[in-house]
């Protein structure tokens, strides 16, 4: 250690020539060091440590790992946080206020599809002068959802059946507005606006309109594991995972088969989720 030898140096050199201000640097350098080494290991002592949720993500995409880093007293200077397997340039650094708090984010990539555990952290300090460096492992309990990676590009939906009321009519009801296609009311969501329709009818000076869910036809979609056309598990599954987020898109509605699991048609965020995580954990 580079430190040490420096002191062996400044000892030998004041002992030869009888320097007394060379004693003084020398025991003071030595007294820093002592004080840094506590110092160092107190920036630790102490300090809590805990991750927010951590959302699904998709296969060879990046997860995000927010750690929170607290401390219910003095404040802490100069720690770092990264995972234990990846490099030490990885290695994220902050400041922990007093009776405060602060954020890291931290970045990998999942190795494949599934419900894998959480990476193992590694928070460390060398504070004040870097002599020294303090560190601590961290296993958070927490697992992920991993999807399977969409395929890409992804090939075309298979298919769709029209139910619940048949197709659209282009002519205007009773009511003065085309069937399926409605007035604008407060409230509607943006996908449910007929874009198509609303511009021609604000470029003759008239208002936006939305599609009518109520007299609309519904395509509605069927994944089948077996008809998919493509062969080996890990390709089925992400071409299904691509139909789902096609058809997500759209918002049909739709259903999952696979080998002993199937999801009913719907449709919606939550049917999306389920059907994902089905795919996700699915083996053969």
């Amino acid at each position: 250690m580079m430190f040490c030898f420096t002191l062996g140096v400044l000892l030998i050199a004041s002992i030869n020539y009888q320097l007394n201000l060379g004693y003084l640097l020398t025991f003071l350098l030595a007294g820093s060091g002592v004080v840094s080494m506590h110092m160092t290991h107190n920036t630790l002592r102490g300090l809590t440590l805990h991750l927010r949720p951590v959302g699904p993500v998709f296969a060879g995409d990046t997860a995000r790992l927010e750690a929170v880093l607290s401390s219910p007293g003095s404040a802490r200077y100069g720690v770092g946080l990264r995972l234990q397997d990846a490099s030490a340039s990885t290695l994220g650094y902050t400041d922990v206020p007093a009776g405060g708090q602060a954020t890291l984010h931290l970045g990998y990539v999942p190795p494949r599809r599934g419900q894998h555990a959480l990476p193992t952290l590694n928070a460390e300090t060398r504070f004040p002068l870097g002599l020294f460096r303090a560190w601590a492992v961290w296993r958070p309990a927490m697992s992920q959802i991993v999807y399977p990676q969409p395929e890409r590009p992804a090939s075309a939906l298979p298919s769709a059946r029209l139910v619940a009321g048949g197709p659209i009519q282009a002519h205007a009801s009773s009511s003065g507005e085309f069937e399926g296609i409605r007035g604008y009311r407060r409230g509607d969501p943006l996908k449910g606006i007929a874009w198509k329709q609303a511009a021609k009818a604000m470029a003759s000076g008239g208002d936006l309109v939305s599609r009518d869910s109520s007299t609309q036809s519904q395509q509605q979609l069927w994944f089948d594991w077996q008809s998919c056309g493509i062969g080996g598990t890990e390709g089925r599954l992400s071409r299904l995972t691509a139909w789902i987020i096609e058809a997500d898109r759209r918002d049909a509605a739709w259903g999952l088969s696979l080998p002993g699991c199937e999801i009913p048609i719907d449709q919606g965020e939550a049917h999306r989720r389920r059907a994902l995580e089905a795919l996700a954990l699915w083996s053969p």
